[in-house]
């Protein structure tokens, strides 16, 4: 195990570049000390901590065409796109049981990344025991419009992306002198402002939570400067970067497998190119 922080951005559907880097890591057995994921980079790292191969990659494939997955239907009779108790609970449970004993064997911390409804700010919640934590990744992964608040010790949380995207900061607050961050956004993305529809849905759909509002309003800016701040980073040699190396065609929601699949493959391909300069970085004394 690397005495090093990983992160892992969300990005919705398009997380499954990320299933692929990390099954690359399993394949090749490598393991860090602290782990940080958001939204579906959170979901994608139980399989990772729990070493099930191709899990989060099957999960991702083998419903699309479910309509108790998610779907309007979900959507209308849950208030939840996905729907929780499939994704939450049938799945790990009985469809594609996880590995409990194996995630409890791990020696390091992992955190879902969620955001504060109520202070517009980002919380890392510790994932000990996914049988009682499991709603940690829940909230981290419910996205703003189309899910339910998710009730954790008296707080209301929604998807960690809202506040902190990429939590490379925490990662070195944390003590963590190495960083590794998987990213779903392609080499040169930037984010553009919320579309003015939107956010006037989001400011009637969340009045009584101003700094949320406020936080989702600036997204934008947050987001981009967080870029332009791990860029400085890789360029000093102090992070190392895995992320897309061109756009994919997968939507934040996406229903076709092919496309899909394409994206998983992507980056297990890019992870295994560049995957001994990672290791040059992660031996190399600091």
């Amino acid at each position: 195990m690397y005495h090093a922080g990983l992160v892992l951005e969300g990005g919705g559907m398009k997380g499954i570049y990320t299933a692929g880097v990390l099954d690359l890591f399993l394949d090749k057995e490598l393991e860090f000390s602290s782990i940080y994921g958001v939204s579906a980079g959170a979901c994608h790292l139980c399989s990772y901590v729990s070493k099930q191969r191709g899990r989060a990659r099957d999960i991702s494939l083998d419903y699309l065409d479910s309509k108790y997955y998610c779907g309007v239907q979900s959507l209308l009779t849950t208030g939840n796109l996905f729907n929780v108790d499939m994704c939450y609970h049938t799945i790990p449970d009985y469809l594609y049981p996880f590995d409990h004993d194996t995630y409890l064997q791990y020696k390091g911390k992992a955190y879902s990344v969620v955001t504060n409804v109520e202070t517009g700010q980002a919380e890392y919640l510790r994932l000990r025991d996914l049988r009682k934590d499991i709603i940690k990744v829940q909230a981290s992964a419910s996205l703003p419009l189309v899910s339910n608040m998710v009730k954790i010790g008296g707080k209301l949380y929604l998807d960690g992306g809202m506040a902190d995207s990429i939590p490379i900061r925490r990662s070195i607050v944390d003590g963590n002198r190495k960083s590794v961050v998987v990213m779903t956004k392609e080499v040169g993305y930037r984010r553009k402002p919320i579309d003015k529809a939107q956010l006037a849905l989001i400011k009637v759909r969340y009045a009584k939570y101003p700094r949320l509002v406020e936080a989702m309003e600036h997204r934008h800016q947050t987001y981009n400067e967080c870029l332009d701040y791990i860029d400085q980073l890789e360029k000093k040699g102090k992070i190392f970067v895995i992320r897309p190396q061109k756009a994919s065609e997968v939507a934040r929601i996406e229903h076709d497998r092919a496309k899909m699949e394409k994206l998983y493959e992507q980056g297990y391909e890019e992870a295994k190119e560049c995957f001994d300069p990672l290791m040059e970085y992660l031996e190399r004394r600091v």
